[in-house]
């Protein structure tokens, strides 16, 4: 390993690689700061590039650099203008925006871009310690543990429920769930519930409800209410950046125990930064004590610092599975994967012998890429917040632009306008009526990965039986029912302990 890493900085200090990390980063930033396009879309768009350079340690370097500038810059929409740049910072606008609009942009970027730093730089570690190790644990998660890890993930809704509104978040995840069913299925490669429309042929898309569930809403809700553009108070409070002492010592256990499961989460095949996020969220709430979590989704820092950890942890986890086995841990790394092969890399158990200035290089780079992110991020924070001080009548239009581009763009079709408009409207509704929508997006985005991994488990076991027949799938489901149980536990012990002290008045 030693001789590897003197390899690696040999390799990632060479003045080409470093420019190229510095591009990456730079060109990953700035895409992922516009809603809609995503890692995924400008890495496929890049790989010529990357072919053309011909090294292919440079070439890999580049890619990274962009992967995880796009998780690290896609924080900043979902903060100033709610709309969430990459789908791994829909967890970080629940509480990043509502920050924003207290007028502490400034605090709510630092806190993200400090949480994202460390959250990359502590995966980062971790795959250089352990990729051998964790890449044999992987290989023991099949679909049936997938299967029971989504479940777990849907389990905890009630984390972005606010006080009574429990019933209300599983009312929404399972419309999620449905609506993740429209299009092909798993088992059968048959339209379903298109009502005869080929643009539903592949379902709805993410980028397209994601912008209908959050930034659409929010460009009404201004429109509809001027007020509420002008209490914000951006434009004097913009420069407050500091972080208190009380306020560092409030996140920094945060950021260490989701940048470790975030990066766990990661190794994992398939289940990529958006979950870890997600999940990442909803262990912090869940865990916080009864005062604190009443501020999850209102201006929390624990809620901002959660997701930003734990989705860049995640984005470096998701490499182990990638250059140790050549399993691609999402659709970004899948692109990864492909760019790999057209550089005549074959990635496996062998790459980290065969090839260690590649495997080393890469890993190396992380951390010089992740100290240029925030070299890169926290002098422009102040430039970065003053969009919060462009009158609405200006800013208005600049969030129905990029929504509506964000749309078009990720799925290439005119028709997700009209899916857009017609989604942004029910979103609208429903969020006057109390509902929350973030479980909505939870059950879509999971709901897919549950059917894939249940079929497969189903066809392999003939049945249900996968579920006690693998410990470690049963362990997990069980996981889920403590998820469910716990809050409305913990409800009845705060009724039974008042009800015991009233009696005791």
């Amino acid at each position: 390993m030693l001789e590897g890493i003197l390899v690696g900085l040999s390799t990632a200090f060479s003045f080409t690689n470093i420019l190229m990390v510095i591009g990456g980063c730079l060109i990953g930033t700035f895409i992922g700061m516009l809603p809609g396009l995503g890692p995924m879309s400008i890495i496929a768009i890049m790989i010529p590039i990357a072919i053309g350079i011909g090294d292919p340690s440079a070439a890999l370097i580049l890619l990274a650099g962009v992967y995880y500038g796009a998780i690290f810059g896609g924080s900043t929409s979902s903060i100033l203008i709610n709309a969430p740049g990459v789908a791994s910072t829909v967890a970080t606008s629940f509480d990043g925006y509502p920050l924003a609009r207290q007028g502490k942009a400034g605090k709510a970027l630092t806190v993200a871009a400090i949480s994202s730093f460390a959250g990359g730089t502590i995966g980062a570690v971790l795959l250089m310690i352990f990729a051998p190790m964790l890449a044999s644990v992987a290989l023991l998660f099949h679909s049936a543990e997938y299967f029971a890890l989504m479940v777990v993930g849907l389990s905890a809704i009630a984390a972005f429920a606010g006080t009574g509104q429990v019933a209300k978040a599983i009312l929404m995840t399972l419309v999620g769930l449905i609506m993740a069913t429209v299009g092909e299925g798993a088992l059968f490669n048959l339209p379903r519930f298109t009502m005869g429309i080929m643009d539903l042929q592949s379902g709805f898309g993410f980028i397209t409800l994601a912008m209908a569930m959050f930034a659409l809403p929010e460009a009404i809700y201004l429109v509809l209410y001027p007020s509420r553009s002008n209490t914000s108070g951006a434009s004097n409070e913009i420069k407050d950046l500091r972080i208190t002492r009380s306020e560092a010592r409030q996140i920094a256990p945060v950021i260490g125990r989701q940048s470790i499961q975030g990066f766990l989460i990661g190794v994992l095949p398939g289940a990529g930064a958006t979950i870890a996020s997600f999940l990442g969220y909803a262990v912090e709430r869940n865990i916080a004590p009864k005062d604190e979590q009443e501020q999850f989704g209102k201006g929390s820092l624990k809620g901002l610092a959660a997701p930003e950890s734990a989705n860049n942890a995640a984005c470096t986890g998701s490499f182990v599975p990638l250059l140790t086995l050549g399993i691609p841990g999402s659709g970004t790394t899948a692109i990864l994967l492909g760019a790999l092969i057209a550089l005549n890399v074959s990635p496996g158990p062998r790459l980290m012998v065969d090839e260690p200035e590649i495997f080393w290089a890469v890993i190396i780079s992380m951390y010089l890429g992740n100290v240029v992110l925030l070299i890169l991020n926290l002098p422009l924070i102040p430039y970065i917040a003053k969009v919060l001080a462009v009158p609405r009548s200006f800013l208005i239009p600049f969030i129905l632009f990029f929504t509506l581009m964000g749309a078009y763009i990720g799925q290439n079709n005119a028709t997700e306008l009209l899916f857009l408009v017609g989604l942004g409207v029910a979103a609208t509704v429903l969020r006057f009526a109390d509902y929350p929508l973030a479980p909505l997006l939870i059950g879509f985005i999971l709901g897919s990965m549950l059917e894939d991994n249940f079929s497969r488990s189903m066809q392999l076991y003939d049945g249900v039986a996968f579920i006690w027949e693998r410990p470690m799938t049963a362990g997990l489901l069980v996981l889920a029912a403590v998820l469910v149980l716990l809050p409305s536990y913990r409800r009845l012990r705060a009724r039974m302990r008042a009800r015991g002290i009233a009696d005791g008045d």
